[in-house]
Protein backbone atom coordinates (compact mmCIF):
# COMPACT_ATOMS: atom_id res chain seq x y z
CA UNK A 1 0.00 0.00 0.00
CA UNK A 2 1.41 3.74 -0.86
CA UNK A 3 2.73 5.32 2.22
CA UNK A 4 1.31 8.74 2.53
CA UNK A 5 1.16 10.28 6.23
CA UNK A 6 -1.00 12.82 8.07
CA UNK A 7 1.55 15.94 7.88
CA UNK A 8 -1.14 18.48 9.35
CA UNK A 9 -4.83 18.91 10.79
CA UNK A 10 -6.25 22.10 10.97
CA UNK A 11 -9.67 22.76 12.57
CA UNK A 12 -11.78 26.15 12.57
CA UNK A 13 -15.14 27.37 12.79
CA UNK A 14 -17.23 27.87 10.03
CA UNK A 15 -21.47 28.62 9.56
CA UNK A 16 -24.08 26.14 8.59
CA UNK A 17 -26.89 26.83 6.63
CA UNK A 18 -28.68 28.12 9.30
CA UNK A 19 -25.67 30.64 10.70
CA UNK A 20 -24.84 28.45 13.28
CA UNK A 21 -21.20 27.97 13.61
CA UNK A 22 -20.00 24.63 12.75
CA UNK A 23 -16.34 22.87 12.52
CA UNK A 24 -14.53 22.73 9.26
CA UNK A 25 -11.23 20.53 9.01
CA UNK A 26 -8.23 20.50 6.71
CA UNK A 27 -5.92 17.56 6.71
CA UNK A 28 -3.09 17.80 4.62
CA UNK A 29 -0.09 14.93 3.69
CA UNK A 30 3.11 14.70 2.96
CA UNK A 31 2.47 14.38 -0.41
CA UNK A 32 0.83 18.36 -0.36
CA UNK A 33 -2.26 16.04 -0.87
CA UNK A 34 -5.15 17.93 0.99
CA UNK A 35 -8.44 17.42 2.47
CA UNK A 36 -11.16 19.76 3.40
CA UNK A 37 -14.33 18.89 5.16
CA UNK A 38 -17.05 20.19 7.35
CA UNK A 39 -19.52 18.73 9.36
CA UNK A 40 -23.53 19.23 9.43
CA UNK A 41 -25.75 19.56 12.30
CA UNK A 42 -29.72 18.58 12.71
CA UNK A 43 -32.40 20.27 14.26
CA UNK A 44 -34.70 17.63 14.91
CA UNK A 45 -32.36 14.75 16.66
CA UNK A 46 -32.23 11.53 17.99
CA UNK A 47 -31.50 11.24 21.69
CA UNK A 48 -29.22 8.12 20.65
CA UNK A 49 -27.11 10.30 18.03
CA UNK A 50 -23.36 11.02 18.77
CA UNK A 51 -22.77 14.20 20.80
CA UNK A 52 -22.65 17.48 18.88
CA UNK A 53 -20.07 19.70 21.20
CA UNK A 54 -20.65 22.80 21.57
CA UNK A 55 -19.49 25.92 24.16
CA UNK A 56 -22.78 26.76 25.73
CA UNK A 57 -21.23 30.12 26.23
CA UNK A 58 -24.42 32.37 25.82
CA UNK A 59 -22.08 35.44 25.02
CA UNK A 60 -21.06 33.99 21.77
CA UNK A 61 -22.80 32.92 19.28
CA UNK A 62 -26.01 32.17 21.68
CA UNK A 63 -23.78 28.97 23.18
CA UNK A 64 -23.39 27.65 19.98
CA UNK A 65 -19.57 28.38 19.32
CA UNK A 66 -17.96 25.06 18.42
CA UNK A 67 -14.71 26.42 19.47
CA UNK A 68 -14.30 23.14 22.04
CA UNK A 69 -14.60 20.72 19.26
CA UNK A 70 -12.21 22.85 17.11
CA UNK A 71 -9.75 23.32 19.88
CA UNK A 72 -9.78 19.30 20.07
CA UNK A 73 -9.33 18.70 16.61
CA UNK A 74 -5.98 21.28 16.81
CA UNK A 75 -4.84 20.02 20.46
CA UNK A 76 -5.97 16.47 20.68
CA UNK A 77 -6.66 15.06 17.73
CA UNK A 78 -3.74 16.48 15.69
CA UNK A 79 -1.56 14.84 18.53
CA UNK A 80 -2.33 11.20 17.83
CA UNK A 81 -3.07 11.38 14.20
CA UNK A 82 0.07 13.12 12.31
CA UNK A 83 2.53 10.68 11.08
CA UNK A 84 -0.39 8.34 10.42
CA UNK A 85 -0.45 6.11 7.21
CA UNK A 86 -3.51 8.65 5.67
CA UNK A 87 -4.76 5.08 3.81
CA UNK A 88 -5.55 3.48 6.99
CA UNK A 89 -9.00 5.13 7.70
CA UNK A 90 -9.90 2.16 9.98
CA UNK A 91 -7.11 2.75 12.50
CA UNK A 92 -7.48 6.42 11.84
CA UNK A 93 -11.10 6.29 13.21
CA UNK A 94 -10.50 3.83 15.95
CA UNK A 95 -7.79 6.03 17.52
CA UNK A 96 -10.21 8.91 17.81
CA UNK A 97 -12.88 6.73 19.06
CA UNK A 98 -10.47 5.28 21.95
CA UNK A 99 -9.03 9.08 22.29
CA UNK A 100 -12.53 9.86 23.51
CA UNK A 101 -13.30 6.80 25.49
CA UNK A 102 -17.12 7.42 25.66
CA UNK A 103 -19.92 5.69 23.98
CA UNK A 104 -21.23 8.47 21.90
CA UNK A 105 -18.13 10.61 21.67
CA UNK A 106 -19.50 13.12 24.21
CA UNK A 107 -16.20 13.82 25.04
CA UNK A 108 -14.00 15.12 22.14
CA UNK A 109 -17.81 15.34 20.17
CA UNK A 110 -18.59 13.51 17.19
CA UNK A 111 -18.56 17.12 15.38
CA UNK A 112 -14.82 17.36 16.52
CA UNK A 113 -14.33 13.24 15.27
CA UNK A 114 -16.41 13.24 11.89
CA UNK A 115 -14.73 16.18 10.61
CA UNK A 116 -11.58 14.83 10.68
CA UNK A 117 -12.49 11.40 9.40
CA UNK A 118 -14.15 12.75 6.08
CA UNK A 119 -11.29 15.34 5.54
CA UNK A 120 -8.90 12.09 5.74
CA UNK A 121 -10.69 10.01 3.02
CA UNK A 122 -10.80 13.32 0.77
CA UNK A 123 -6.82 13.66 1.39
CA UNK A 124 -6.38 9.98 0.70
CA UNK A 125 -8.87 9.86 -2.63
CA UNK A 126 -6.60 13.39 -3.34
CA UNK A 127 -3.23 11.57 -2.88
CA UNK A 128 -4.72 8.69 -5.33
CA UNK A 129 -5.84 11.55 -7.71
CA UNK A 130 -9.28 9.83 -8.23
CA UNK A 131 -12.79 11.00 -7.10
CA UNK A 132 -14.03 10.28 -3.68
CA UNK A 133 -16.93 8.10 -4.23
CA UNK A 134 -14.53 6.06 -6.47
CA UNK A 135 -11.81 5.84 -2.82
CA UNK A 136 -15.04 4.69 -0.66
CA UNK A 137 -16.28 2.19 -3.52
CA UNK A 138 -13.76 1.20 -5.57
CA UNK A 139 -15.04 0.15 -9.29
CA UNK A 140 -18.20 -0.95 -8.19
CA UNK A 141 -19.14 2.27 -7.19
CA UNK A 142 -21.31 3.38 -10.30
CA UNK A 143 -25.28 2.94 -9.00
CA UNK A 144 -26.41 7.00 -8.98
CA UNK A 145 -29.29 7.56 -5.80
CA UNK A 146 -33.06 8.53 -6.34
CA UNK A 147 -33.22 11.67 -5.18
CA UNK A 148 -35.97 11.91 -2.50
CA UNK A 149 -36.81 16.13 -2.21
CA UNK A 150 -38.09 17.83 0.53
CA UNK A 151 -40.44 20.65 -1.14
CA UNK A 152 -43.26 20.99 1.42
CA UNK A 153 -41.79 21.11 5.46
CA UNK A 154 -43.41 21.32 8.57
CA UNK A 155 -42.49 19.88 11.78
CA UNK A 156 -39.69 21.38 13.60
CA UNK A 157 -38.00 22.00 9.97
CA UNK A 158 -40.52 24.95 9.61
CA UNK A 159 -42.71 27.86 11.32
CA UNK A 160 -46.35 26.74 10.17
CA UNK A 161 -49.17 24.20 11.18
CA UNK A 162 -47.77 21.00 9.96
CA UNK A 163 -47.16 18.67 12.04
CA UNK A 164 -45.22 16.04 9.21
CA UNK A 165 -41.54 17.31 9.06
CA UNK A 166 -41.14 16.48 5.44
CA UNK A 167 -43.03 15.91 2.47
CA UNK A 168 -41.19 14.66 -0.26
CA UNK A 169 -41.34 13.79 -4.17
CA UNK A 170 -39.77 10.65 -5.61
CA UNK A 171 -38.74 11.22 -9.41
CA UNK A 172 -39.02 7.31 -9.75
CA UNK A 173 -39.85 7.17 -13.59
CA UNK A 174 -36.18 8.78 -13.95
CA UNK A 175 -33.52 7.01 -15.65
CA UNK A 176 -30.65 9.15 -14.74
CA UNK A 177 -29.62 11.48 -12.10
CA UNK A 178 -29.82 14.54 -14.84
CA UNK A 179 -33.29 13.13 -15.47
CA UNK A 180 -34.31 13.45 -11.96
CA UNK A 181 -33.39 16.44 -10.94
CA UNK A 182 -35.11 18.00 -14.19
CA UNK A 183 -38.35 16.73 -13.01
CA UNK A 184 -38.11 17.42 -9.41
CA UNK A 185 -37.02 20.47 -10.18
CA UNK A 186 -39.71 21.85 -12.87
CA UNK A 187 -42.47 20.05 -9.91
CA UNK A 188 -41.20 22.11 -7.71
CA UNK A 189 -41.30 25.17 -9.71
CA UNK A 190 -44.56 24.32 -10.34
CA UNK A 191 -45.62 23.80 -6.75
CA UNK A 192 -44.63 27.03 -5.61
CA UNK A 193 -47.10 28.86 -8.55
CA UNK A 194 -49.76 26.34 -7.30
CA UNK A 195 -49.20 27.85 -3.48
CA UNK A 196 -49.39 31.21 -4.88
CA UNK A 197 -52.56 30.94 -6.92
CA UNK A 198 -54.30 29.70 -3.79
CA UNK A 199 -52.66 32.57 -1.66
CA UNK A 200 -50.41 30.59 -0.13
CA UNK A 201 -47.02 31.46 0.88
CA UNK A 202 -43.65 30.35 -0.55
CA UNK A 203 -41.26 30.81 1.59
CA UNK A 204 -38.78 27.93 2.31
CA UNK A 205 -38.17 25.94 5.59
CA UNK A 206 -34.62 25.07 6.65
CA UNK A 207 -34.09 22.42 3.86
CA UNK A 208 -35.41 24.31 1.00
CA UNK A 209 -39.22 23.42 1.22
CA UNK A 210 -41.98 25.55 1.14
CA UNK A 211 -44.00 26.09 4.31
CA UNK A 212 -47.70 27.46 4.12
CA UNK A 213 -50.17 26.65 6.76
CA UNK A 214 -52.44 24.37 5.59
CA UNK A 215 -55.99 22.98 6.27
CA UNK A 216 -54.48 19.78 7.31
CA UNK A 217 -50.97 17.60 6.77
CA UNK A 218 -53.24 15.18 4.27
CA UNK A 219 -53.85 18.97 2.21
CA UNK A 220 -49.93 19.17 1.73
CA UNK A 221 -49.84 16.09 0.24
CA UNK A 222 -52.78 16.81 -2.27
CA UNK A 223 -51.01 19.84 -3.49
CA UNK A 224 -48.00 17.49 -4.14
CA UNK A 225 -49.90 15.67 -6.50
CA UNK A 226 -51.47 18.45 -8.34
CA UNK A 227 -47.73 20.11 -8.83
CA UNK A 228 -47.25 16.62 -9.91
CA UNK A 229 -50.07 16.53 -12.59
CA UNK A 230 -50.06 20.21 -13.43
CA UNK A 231 -45.98 19.76 -14.14
CA UNK A 232 -47.14 17.31 -17.13
CA UNK A 233 -45.95 13.96 -15.12
CA UNK A 234 -48.26 11.08 -13.86
CA UNK A 235 -48.28 9.92 -10.04
CA UNK A 236 -46.91 6.02 -9.43
CA UNK A 237 -45.60 6.06 -13.02
CA UNK A 238 -43.60 9.71 -12.70
CA UNK A 239 -43.65 10.23 -9.10
CA UNK A 240 -44.36 8.47 -5.74
CA UNK A 241 -44.64 10.65 -2.22
CA UNK A 242 -42.48 10.03 0.77
CA UNK A 243 -43.08 11.28 4.28
CA UNK A 244 -40.54 11.50 7.12
CA UNK A 245 -43.17 11.85 10.40
CA UNK A 246 -40.28 12.25 12.46
CA UNK A 247 -42.81 11.20 15.00
CA UNK A 248 -40.25 11.29 18.59
CA UNK A 249 -41.43 14.83 18.56
CA UNK A 250 -44.72 13.80 18.75
CA UNK A 251 -44.14 11.08 21.29
CA UNK A 252 -42.08 13.62 23.24
CA UNK A 253 -45.36 16.29 23.20
CA UNK A 254 -47.75 13.57 23.98
CA UNK A 255 -45.58 13.04 27.33
CA UNK A 256 -45.47 16.64 28.26
CA UNK A 257 -49.59 16.58 28.69
CA UNK A 258 -48.75 13.19 30.35
CA UNK A 259 -49.98 10.66 27.48
CA UNK A 260 -48.35 7.43 25.92
CA UNK A 261 -49.19 8.09 22.53
CA UNK A 262 -48.67 10.64 19.72
CA UNK A 263 -49.75 14.47 20.10
CA UNK A 264 -49.62 16.55 16.94
CA UNK A 265 -48.68 19.99 18.74
CA UNK A 266 -49.20 22.45 16.03
CA UNK A 267 -52.83 21.14 15.68
CA UNK A 268 -53.48 19.99 19.21
CA UNK A 269 -54.73 16.26 18.18
CA UNK A 270 -53.70 13.42 20.00
CA UNK A 271 -53.41 9.58 18.58
CA UNK A 272 -53.01 6.69 20.45
CA UNK A 273 -50.01 4.00 19.29
CA UNK A 274 -53.02 1.97 18.07
CA UNK A 275 -54.38 5.30 16.18
CA UNK A 276 -50.77 6.30 15.00
CA UNK A 277 -50.52 2.92 13.11
CA UNK A 278 -54.35 3.50 11.83
CA UNK A 279 -53.44 6.94 10.41
CA UNK A 280 -49.76 5.89 9.07
CA UNK A 281 -51.50 2.95 7.13
CA UNK A 282 -54.47 4.92 6.02
CA UNK A 283 -52.35 7.34 4.12
CA UNK A 284 -49.84 4.68 2.47
CA UNK A 285 -53.68 3.20 1.66
CA UNK A 286 -55.24 6.63 0.12
CA UNK A 287 -51.68 7.91 -1.93
CA UNK A 288 -49.01 6.87 -3.65
CA UNK A 289 -46.73 6.69 -0.48
CA UNK A 290 -43.32 4.96 -1.76
CA UNK A 291 -41.38 5.42 1.91
CA UNK A 292 -42.44 7.14 5.57
CA UNK A 293 -39.54 7.77 7.96
CA UNK A 294 -39.67 7.66 11.59
CA UNK A 295 -43.28 6.91 11.38
CA UNK A 296 -43.29 6.21 15.02
CA UNK A 297 -41.01 6.88 18.17
CA UNK A 298 -37.55 6.14 18.20
CA UNK A 299 -37.71 4.08 21.55
CA UNK A 300 -41.71 2.76 20.34
CA UNK A 301 -40.19 -0.91 18.95
CA UNK A 302 -42.77 -2.74 20.27
CA UNK A 303 -45.22 -0.11 18.11
CA UNK A 304 -42.92 -0.31 15.18
CA UNK A 305 -43.08 -4.14 14.99
CA UNK A 306 -46.80 -4.15 14.49
CA UNK A 307 -46.47 -1.32 11.82
CA UNK A 308 -43.75 -3.08 10.13
CA UNK A 309 -45.50 -6.22 10.21
CA UNK A 310 -48.84 -4.99 8.87
CA UNK A 311 -47.62 -2.37 6.37
CA UNK A 312 -43.57 -3.24 5.75
CA UNK A 313 -44.28 -5.51 2.53
CA UNK A 314 -46.20 -2.09 0.70
CA UNK A 315 -44.02 0.13 1.82
CA UNK A 316 -40.65 1.69 2.73
CA UNK A 317 -40.02 2.16 6.43
CA UNK A 318 -37.38 4.36 7.03
CA UNK A 319 -35.39 4.22 10.51
CA UNK A 320 -34.01 7.38 11.46
CA UNK A 321 -34.19 8.41 15.32
CA UNK A 322 -34.77 4.65 15.26
CA UNK A 323 -31.52 3.57 14.21
CA UNK A 324 -29.24 6.78 14.07
CA UNK A 325 -26.91 5.28 11.81
CA UNK A 326 -25.77 3.14 14.78
CA UNK A 327 -25.11 -0.58 14.08
CA UNK A 328 -25.96 -1.72 17.59
CA UNK A 329 -29.31 -0.10 17.40
CA UNK A 330 -29.54 -1.78 13.80
CA UNK A 331 -28.73 -5.02 14.97
CA UNK A 332 -31.84 -5.03 17.51
CA UNK A 333 -33.74 -3.48 14.81
CA UNK A 334 -33.40 -6.92 12.46
CA UNK A 335 -33.47 -9.00 15.68
CA UNK A 336 -36.99 -7.64 15.81
CA UNK A 337 -37.93 -7.26 12.24
CA UNK A 338 -38.85 -3.40 12.75
CA UNK A 339 -38.41 -1.31 9.33
CA UNK A 340 -36.80 -2.41 6.19
CA UNK A 341 -34.63 0.63 5.68
CA UNK A 342 -32.80 2.61 7.52
CA UNK A 343 -31.51 6.60 6.79
CA UNK A 344 -27.86 7.28 6.63
CA UNK A 345 -26.46 10.71 8.47
CA UNK A 346 -22.66 10.53 9.62
CA UNK A 347 -22.28 12.83 12.41
CA UNK A 348 -25.24 10.32 14.45
CA UNK A 349 -22.38 7.76 14.64
CA UNK A 350 -18.78 10.12 13.90
CA UNK A 351 -16.55 8.14 11.79
CA UNK A 352 -16.78 7.42 8.32
CA UNK A 353 -15.77 3.83 9.12
CA UNK A 354 -18.91 3.39 11.52
CA UNK A 355 -21.13 4.62 8.49
CA UNK A 356 -19.88 1.98 6.65
CA UNK A 357 -20.20 -0.79 8.82
CA UNK A 358 -23.62 0.53 9.20
CA UNK A 359 -24.26 0.31 5.97
CA UNK A 360 -22.68 -2.89 5.13
CA UNK A 361 -25.29 -4.68 8.14
CA UNK A 362 -28.18 -2.75 6.18
CA UNK A 363 -27.45 -4.48 3.30
CA UNK A 364 -26.70 -7.87 4.63
CA UNK A 365 -29.93 -7.85 6.38
CA UNK A 366 -31.95 -6.73 3.27
CA UNK A 367 -32.61 -3.21 4.69
CA UNK A 368 -32.71 -0.41 2.17
CA UNK A 369 -30.01 2.37 2.79
CA UNK A 370 -31.29 6.15 2.58
CA UNK A 371 -28.10 8.43 3.02
CA UNK A 372 -29.36 11.80 4.24
CA UNK A 373 -28.39 15.65 4.67
CA UNK A 374 -29.42 17.47 7.60
CA UNK A 375 -31.39 20.71 8.36
CA UNK A 376 -28.03 22.44 9.32
CA UNK A 377 -26.12 21.88 5.84
CA UNK A 378 -22.59 23.58 4.27
CA UNK A 379 -21.39 23.78 1.31
CA UNK A 380 -19.61 20.63 1.53
CA UNK A 381 -20.96 17.37 -0.79
CA UNK A 382 -19.44 14.43 0.56
CA UNK A 383 -22.47 12.36 1.25
CA UNK A 384 -23.42 12.78 -2.43
CA UNK A 385 -19.94 10.69 -3.22
CA UNK A 386 -20.47 8.96 -0.06
CA UNK A 387 -24.39 7.39 -1.63
CA UNK A 388 -22.38 6.55 -5.17
CA UNK A 389 -19.77 4.46 -3.05
CA UNK A 390 -22.03 2.37 -1.39
CA UNK A 391 -24.53 2.18 -4.43
CA UNK A 392 -27.36 2.95 -1.69
CA UNK A 393 -29.56 3.71 -4.36
CA UNK A 394 -31.65 6.34 -2.77
CA UNK A 395 -30.39 9.85 -1.22
CA UNK A 396 -32.16 12.84 0.77
CA UNK A 397 -30.60 16.86 0.38
CA UNK A 398 -33.44 18.75 0.39
CA UNK A 399 -35.21 20.56 -2.38
CA UNK A 400 -33.81 21.72 -5.25
CA UNK A 401 -32.87 25.69 -3.77
CA UNK A 402 -30.46 26.78 -1.42
CA UNK A 403 -26.92 26.06 -2.16
CA UNK A 404 -26.56 24.05 0.84
CA UNK A 405 -28.93 21.91 -0.87
CA UNK A 406 -28.35 21.99 -4.72
CA UNK A 407 -24.40 21.66 -4.22
CA UNK A 408 -24.98 17.98 -3.89
CA UNK A 409 -27.43 17.80 -7.06
CA UNK A 410 -24.53 19.49 -8.68
CA UNK A 411 -21.89 16.97 -7.36
CA UNK A 412 -24.17 14.12 -8.63
CA UNK A 413 -24.64 15.86 -12.03
CA UNK A 414 -20.90 15.79 -11.81
CA UNK A 415 -20.32 11.97 -10.90
CA UNK A 416 -23.33 10.65 -13.33
CA UNK A 417 -21.22 12.17 -16.49
CA UNK A 418 -17.99 10.98 -14.93
CA UNK A 419 -19.35 7.47 -14.75
CA UNK A 420 -20.80 8.12 -18.36
CA UNK A 421 -17.50 9.44 -20.10
CA UNK A 422 -15.54 6.59 -18.72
Amino acid sequence: MKNVVIKNIEGMQILDSRGNPTVQVKVSLSDDSIGIASVPSGASTGSFEAVELRDGDMQVYNGLSVQKAVDNVNKKIAKILIGENVFEQRNIDDKMISLDGTDNKSKLGANSILGVSLAVARAAACSLNIPLYKYIGGINATMMPMPMMNVLNGGRHANNNLNIQEFMIVPVGAKTIKEAIQMGVEVYKVLKEVLKNKNLVTSVGDEGGFAPDLENDEQAIELLLEAIKDAGYKEKRDFEIALDMASTEMRDAAKKINKEGYYFWKTKEYRTKAEMIDYIIDLANKYPIMSIEDGLAEEDWKAWKELTKKIGNKIQLVGDDLFVTNIERLKKGIDEEVANAILIKPNQIGTLTETLDTIKLAKKNGYKTVISHRSGETEDTFIADLAVGVNSGQIKTGAPARTDRVCKYNRLLNIESEIEYN
